[in-house]
């Protein structure tokens, strides 16, 4: 049990979510703990291939909104890519068109139709935020603790367990048994990371008729090689025919990856549900919980816009 008046508020969950969150809250003058079931490095944050884009995530009003409060952060952070993880990076984004879009699209750097040259069919090319995230979770991370935030590995049993005045749920895919809720449902990503041949651009692509989505995304040192959505699949073991099938794909749009020395195998839950939850709940003791999960794939996308709205749902920092 935490000391009586040691913190104001407890965020459940250290992915980029939670530490988004406990980030905001510190900063605006909380008392904030962050429980966490294992390292940040160790969550499903930490394998995302996290390319900002709005992505299989719903409401998709609030998610748009969401996704451009979170945009203009990135923007800042990419002025110091080193300690923040964050760059703006030229890419094409395959089988998308303008009109397929909303007005946010209008507040997206460059993005234009791509020429026959730069994508053979139709696609957008855009300057987006690409997040190395081991580095990003780190620099939330020490942002959180200079902030006065505190860090315990503690897993949670039961989101009335932490003796704080309010309760913040960013568990992820684990709200699916802490709340619990069974409209959180996983959703396997595997990555293949390849030494970068010389690789500036990002390129996603996407096979209707296979139902794949193919995707490169090329950090300095190493390129990130996707992916998967397997459905309701829990396991976390790379399986090798599908990292063989990841690499084949990418090596057909950029042949330059045909032969790159694979530095490792990544495998993430993405957390999925119909709909984000991000609501105020009153607990039977009148303590305040706050959920914010179900982000999917779209996590890294709507983290502060998700993270802002959640705190103003944990109220003014004089009234915690």
């Amino acid at each position: 049990m935490e000391k009586p008046g040691s913190v104001d508020v407890i965020v459940v969950g250290s992915g980029v979510v939670g530490l988004t969150t406990a980030v905001v809250l510190a900063e605006t003058g909380r008392r904030v703990r962050v429980w966490t079931r294992e390292p940040a490095e160790r969550t499903t944050s930490a394998v995302a291939g996290a390319l900002w884009w709005p992505y299989r995530i719903a409401p998709e009003a609030l998610a748009r909104e969401w996704a451009l409060v979170s945009l203009g952060v990135y923007e800042e952070l990419a002025a110091r890519p080193e300690a923040s993880g964050v760059r703006l990076v030229e890419g094409v984004m395959g089988e998308t068109r303008l009109d397929g879009l909303g007005s946010w699209a209008a507040r997206v750097p460059g993005l234009r139709a791509a020429t026959a040259g730069e994508y053979p069919g139709t696609a957008l090319r855009a300057r987006l935020p690409l997040i190395d995230m081991p580095v990003h979770l780190r620099h939330l991370r020490e942002r959180f603790l200079r902030a006065g935030g505190t860090v315990e590995e503690r897993t949670a049993t039961d989101l009335a367990e932490p003796d704080a005045p309010v309760v913040v749920n960013c568990a992820g895919l684990g709200a699916r048994g802490l709340v619990p809720d069974p409209a959180v449902r996983p959703v396997r990503g595997q990555l293949v990371i390849v030494e970068n041949p010389g690789i500036r651009e990002w390129l996603v692509s996407t096979d209707p008729v296979a139902g794949t989505t193919t995707y490169v995304f090329p950090h300095p040192d190493r390129v990130v090689l996707g992916g998967t959505t397997d459905d309701d699949d829990w396991s976390r073991v790379p399986d090798p025919e599908v990292a063989a099938r990841i690499v084949e794909r990418c090596a057909a749009l950029r042949p330059e990856l045909a032969g790159a020395r694979v530095l490792g195998h990544r495998v993430g839950l993405r957390p999925v549900r119909e709909t984000v939850r991000l609501e105020r709940e009153v607990l039977p003791d009148g303590r305040v919980l706050v959920h914010n999960y179900g982000h999917g794939g779209a996590g890294v996308t709507v983290a502060w816009g998700c993270a802002r709205e959640a705190a103003g749902l944990v109220g003014p920092a004089a009234s915690v």
